[in-house]
Formats: C-alpha cells, structure tokens, sequence
C-alpha cells in the first residue's frame, strides 16, 4: 500500500504543476479549431449540428475530435485540443479548480436513460417506465440473483459521460455489477448501436438514443434527477486558437442554443 508520504508528495507535485499551468502563457496556433467530444454527442447528431451551423455562420473551420470525455478532458489538459465539449461535470470542475480550462459555458442539458427488454405485459398493456434508476438497478439484481445468465447489462467502461453516469448510479443503488451479466462493451462501434443489437440492459445517452435507439429495446427509467446531463464547451488553457473566443462565444450565445433547443434529446444549456 503506498505511504503517506508518497501521497503527500503526489499532492505537493499536482498543485506545482497546477501552478506552473497557470504561469504558463497558452501557446497560439492555427487551422481549424479542434473541438474533442464526448462520443455520445457525436452519436447524437449534436456535434455535427453546431458545426455546421458554427461554420455557415462565421466562415471557420471546426474538426470534431471523439472520444470518452475524460479522455477529451486529458487532452484538453495538454493542448492536445482547442476545445472540449462533454458532459462528466464533476471532471469538469477538477480541472477548472486547477485553471488547466477555461470560459466554461453551459451548452446543453439532456438526460441518461436506463433501457432493455420490453417488460411482460400486464392486460394487455406494458407500464410505463419508472423514473427511479436505482429501482430498476435493484430488480436487475433480483433477477442476477435467480439467473445471471438470462439477461446483459452492456456498459461503454470507456471514461465518456455515459460511464461516468452509469458508475454513479450503481454506487447510488449499492450494488457491485458482476459476470456474467455485467458485459463491456467492444471499443471502435458506437455504444448505443451495440446496446439495440445485443438486445441488453444499459444506461444511455438520451440524444444518442433518439438517433440510432429503439426497438426490440424500450425505456425503462426516465427523468430520474440523478440522471441529469449537463453539457459544457470549455477552451483549453495550454494552447490558445485565433478563434477559440469566438467558437465558445457562438456555441453559447443564441445562435448556439437556438440549433441546441432544435436537436431531439435536449434543451439550451
């Protein structure tokens, strides 16, 4: 087990290098402004919306970088990308606090969604989907209990906003998912496709889900508060675009939220 005196000097080493960041003036480039998305957003539509309107309106060139958001939020912490947008806030928050981001806006708000199998019908009719996550976490283990190898419950385990949710909403329900109902999810395809094709259980994205969701799967927990989704743009401190201000101010200004409040699965930020 580490000592205290290596976590001591881990603390004293991240706060240098927080404070070295700071005194650091941000390198400028060129080109298109890279913007690093969570991949959900991608999904989604979303991304692709605000670039193309974010082009049409100013003339500057966006390219879309996906990824899991904490791997967007690393990359933005090194100058690897101009700009992020993700929805994983209490990340977020860490790397504002250590000012390695910057001018973080609200973009979009959105949900996560539990979905699986269609439940048995009861007279006829299927009943509506809950809106406590936990509650359908804990009819899983019920079921993990009797037959664990009747059903899947397929999770990204990627760092995107998904994982980070789905992560918090066991730890909510108290409840350790294990083989060999608890399946990963394979890298390079997107999740909410994979999701509808293996016919498992998930915790989703709600825009994603809009676009590429749907039968034999259906919504099981809906507007649950726990599972609210914040999306925010942020630039990052280490490197600085000509057009990174103008980017973030467009993306949260009313021509932004006007193509965000058009997009199924969210509401202006």
């Amino acid at each position: 087990m580490p000592s205290r005196r290596l976590f001591v000097a881990a603390a004293l080493a991240t706060s240098a290098f927080a404070s070295r960041a700071r005194a650091e003036k941000p390198a400028e480039r060129a080109g298109p402004v890279r913007l690093g998305v969570d991949r959900a957003l991608v999904e989604s539509g979303l991304a692709r919306s605000l670039q193309r309107a974010f082009g049409s309106d100013t003339g500057i060139a966006v390219l879309l970088v996906p990824g899991p958001a904490l791997a967007i939020l690393e990359a933005a912490r090194n100058g690897e990308v101009d700009a992020a947008l993700v929805n994983a806030p209490a990340a977020e928050d860490a790397l504002e606090k250590q000012g390695l981001v910057h001018d973080r806006r609200a973009i979009a708000a959105g949900e996560f969604i539990l979905v699986g199998p269609a439940p048995a019908k009861v007279r006829g009719r299927l009943p509506p989907p809950l809106q406590s996550g936990v509650e359908v976490l804990e009819r899983l283990r019920a079921d993990a209990a009797t037959d664990p190898a009747s059903f899947a419950f397929l999770s990204a385990n990627d760092g995107s906003g998904v994982h980070v949710a789905e992560q918090a909403l066991w730890r909510a329900a108290r409840i350790e998912p294990v083989a060999p109902w608890y399946v990963v999810a394979e890298a390079g395809s997107p999740f909410t496709t994979q999701v509808r094709a293996k016919g498992a259980y998930a915790l989703v994205e709600r825009g994603a889900w809009t676009a590429l969701g749907g039968a034999p799967l259906t919504v099981l927990a809906e507007g649950d508060p726990l599972l609210a989704e914040s999306v925010h743009a942020m630039r990052s401190f280490r490197v600085s675009h000509p057009a990174g201000k103008i980017f973030i101010a467009w993306i949260s200004g009313g021509r932004g939220r006007a193509v965000v409040a058009r997009h199924a699965g969210y509401r202006a930020g």
